[in-house]
């Protein structure tokens, strides 16, 4: 679906966020571990949460999901692995999350190696697959033929994981999440050093260690798990999505116009804000409500050393987060002055560049993982192409919302995998915008 914009008007309101798909998202899959029933709150009416609750209903799961009141009721004790056909939810990186719990559940899967998520390049398998093979998988590959026919994968498991230490290159989100969801009924003691730190990443391990698992480590860069006997039920809350914040902050910012989200979680916003600043926007924290005020300067920050250009790095946690970048983008092609943003883990991340350049942007390509952005020039409407990433799609709308006249942002609908109610969202702080079939 495409976005229709008409721009120029300045956003202004109330806002209160939704759950954390990436919360929600490792939390559903890590409901597989017990029988026992699990309760969510605040759960985000979003695609790819529709495509693990339809998965789950499939192989038999009962699932009740009031969308409106945002509460989900999940039943796995008539889970049926026999019903499972290696088909796991397209179109969504997030399946991979899946592997862990269900191996543990029912010993073997066969699948074909298709999971897909976001256009941000390469982003393989080998870190989930070590993890799951250290802790006593066993995992056979078949290859694809020359003449296009796909490849399969299959996970074994004897009996349960075994508790092991390990120390991947480098810190993944996902694989994280999946080494603690194998570790947590592990037999014996597993420790993961270059763990992910992220909000989403420690959202999981309290919600583990609520249902009875053993983790320490919670919110550093290793993790330890005593692994227990079997994971109990419960009643969790879905955090807020610290990611929807920041987008409506920067929305506020770039139309001149003043927003207030509720449910803010400040302690982790210091170099988000740090960030916002660098850019000329100040933020402020009010208990639980974070706000932007009208009429932002949008004038970039020089650093002290002058003959350097001001940069925002993004990175894993607790970097700046990469998934906020394109919303810094959008704000600096209306800042006055230039600014270098660098990617440090996707090299497909800046991909839609000529997009942003079709509004009248000037950007200038380093590398696949830097840019830097002449701001403040003048800009015009334009239909433009969104990637398959979520926030640069909502980026491409960002500048369309700032420019007086119709802009279209096509092959937007990817923001609905995170952005629940974006458009009703939007409509409510005074936006003129819709989705066009």
């Amino acid at each position: 679906m495409d976005l229709i914009v008409n721009g120029g008007k300045p956003l202004t309101g109330t806002i209160t966020p939704s759950g954390n798909k990436n919360s929600a998202l490792p939390i559903l899959c890590a409901s597989l571990l017990t029988d026992e029933r699990v309760v969510l709150r605040n759960v985000p009416a979003i695609t790819d949460v529709e495509k693990l609750v339809t998965f789950f209903q499939q192989q038999g799961s009962r699932i009740d999901w009031d969308r409106e009141a945002g509460t989900m009721e999940i039943d796995h004790s008539t889970f049926d692995a026999r019903r499972l056909d290696g088909e796991l939810p397209s179109g969504m990186r997030s399946s991979v999350l899946l592997f862990a719990p269900l191996l543990q559940r029912m010993k073997k899967i066969a699948l074909p190696t298709n999971a897909k998520g976001c256009s941000l390049g390469i982003r393989e398998l080998d870190p989930h697959l070590d993890i799951l093979e250290k802790l006593g998988a066993k995992i056979s590959h078949t290859p694809s033929t020359r003449l296009g026919s796909g490849g399969g994968l299959t996970l074994r498991l004897a009996k349960n994981f075994r508790g092991a230490r390990h120390w991947p290159d480098y810190m993944s989100v996902t694989a994280t999440e999946n080494f603690v969801m194998a570790a947590a009924l592990a037999e014996g003691t597993s420790v993961l050093i270059n763990a992910a730190s992220e909000p989403h990443v420690q959202d999981l391990c309290a919600v583990l260690s609520s249902m009875g698992a053993n983790i320490s480590g919670i919110g550093t860069s290793k993790l330890t798990v005593e692994g227990v006997a079997s994971l109990r039920g419960g009643t969790f809350t879905i955090n807020t999505d610290y990611h929807e914040i920041v987008t409506f902050l920067a929305l506020g910012a770039i139309t001149g116009g003043e927003v207030k989200v509720k449910r803010s979680l400040p302690h982790h916003f210091d170099l988000i804000t740090r960030a916002f600043a660098k850019l000329g926007v100040v933020i402020e924290h009010k208990g639980d409500t974070a706000i932007v005020r009208r009429d932002q300067a949008l004038v970039i920050e020089p650093p002290f050393t002058t003959n350097l250009l001001p940069k925002i790095e993004a990175a894993p946690w607790p970097y700046f987060p990469v998934d906020l970048l394109p919303c810094m983008i959008a704000l600096s092609v209306r800042a006055r002055g230039a600014i270098q943003f660098w990617n440090k883990v996707y090299e497909g991340g800046f991909t839609w560049m000529p997009e942003l350049s079709k509004f009248g942007a000037h950007v200038v390509v380093s590398d696949p993982h830097r840019v830097i952005v002449f701001g403040d020039r003048p800009l015009r409407a334009a239909v433009v192409d969104a990637p398959y990433i979520i926030r640069a799609a909502v980026a491409l709308y960002m500048v369309g919302a700032s420019i007086p006249g119709r802009s279209v942002v096509k092959n937007a609908d990817t923001i609905m995998r995170a952005h629940p109610r974006f458009v009703e969202n939007l409509r409510s702080l005074g936006a003129d915008v819709e989705w066009k079939t």
